[in-house]
C-alpha cells in the first residue's frame, strides 16, 4: 500500500484528490495539509511514502516545505502537483528536492501513475515540465515575450524601484504600472516582485512581443 500525504491549501481540491485516490486499491491517503508547515508536521506523524505538494500555499510554500522536509531525513518522495508550469517554478521545485512535477490539469490516470512511479523511486514529470528541464540542459532561454512597456517595467523592477518611482520614471500612473506588472508576472509564471527580479537575473530581459 502506497501511503500518500496531500499538501493543498484549497479544501475542495484536496477533497477531490482524496476521493480520487480513495478509489485506487494500492493507495491510501494518510493526511491532508493546508500549508507547507502543516505538511512538514504531518509527514513526521504519518510517515507517507509520497507527498503530493502544491507550490502556492499561504505561509510556507511548497518549495520551502520540500527543502525542510528533506532536511529532516524523511524518506518520503515529494511530487509537486500544481497549476504553475513556468520554468523557474519547475526548476525551483526540483532544486528543492522534489522527485516529480505534475500539473493539476493532468488526467486522473496520469496522477495515479505518477504516484506509483514516485513510490518506485522514479521521477514523474508532466510533458511541460520535462520540456523545460530539457530546454535548460540544452541552454535554451524561456519562451517569454513582453511588450516594450512591459520590458521597461520589468527592467526597473530588477533595479529595485517601487511602483511609485517606476511610474514617475516612465511618466505613467501607478495603476498602469500595476496593470503591466500583473501581465509580466503572468508571462514569467511568478507571483511577486522578488521572483520577477530573480527571473530577470537568471534569464535576462525577454524578447519584445
Amino acid at each position: 500500500m502506497i501511503r500518500v500525504l496531500l499538501a493543498e491549501d484549497h479544501s475542495l481540491v484536496r477533497a477531490g484528490l482524496e476521493r480520487l485516490l480513495a478509489t485506487v486499491e494500492d493507495i491510501e491517503v494518510v493526511g491532508g495539509a493546508a500549508d507547507g508547515q502543516e505538511a512538514v508536521e504531518l509527514a513526521a506523524q504519518t510517515t507517507p511514502d509520497v507527498i503530493l505538494m502544491d507550490l502556492s500555499m499561504p505561509g510556507m510554500g511548497g518549495a520551502e516545505a520540500t527543502r525542510k522536509l528533506l532536511s529532516t531525513g524523511t524518506e518520503a518522495r515529494v511530487v509537486v502537483l500544481t497549476s504553475l508550469s513556468a520554468r523557474e517554478r519547475i526548476l525551483d521545485a526540483l532544486d528543492a528536492g522534489a522527485i516529480g512535477y505534475l500539473l493539476k490539469d493532468a488526467e486522473p490516470d496520469e496522477l495515479v501513475r505518477g504516484v506509483r512511479a514516485a513510490a518506485r523511486g522514479e521521477s514523474p514529470l508532466s510533458p511541460r515540465a520535462a520540456h523545460e528541464v530539457l530546454a535548460v540542459r540544452s541552454g535554451q532561454k524561456p519562451a517569454v515575450k513582453l511588450s516594450a512597456r512591459e520590458r521597461e517595467v520589468l527592467e526597473l523592477v530588477g533595479e529595485g524601484l517601487p511602483n511609485k518611482l517606476i511610474a514617475r520614471r516612465l511618466e505613467i500612473s501607478e495603476k498602469t504600472v500595476k496593470a503591466h506588472l500583473t501581465q509580466v508576472f503572468a508571462q514569467l509564471g511568478v507571483t511577486d516582485r522578488t521572483q520577477a527580479a530573480l527571473w530577470l537575473e537568471r534569464n535576462g530581459l525577454p524578447e519584445s512581443a
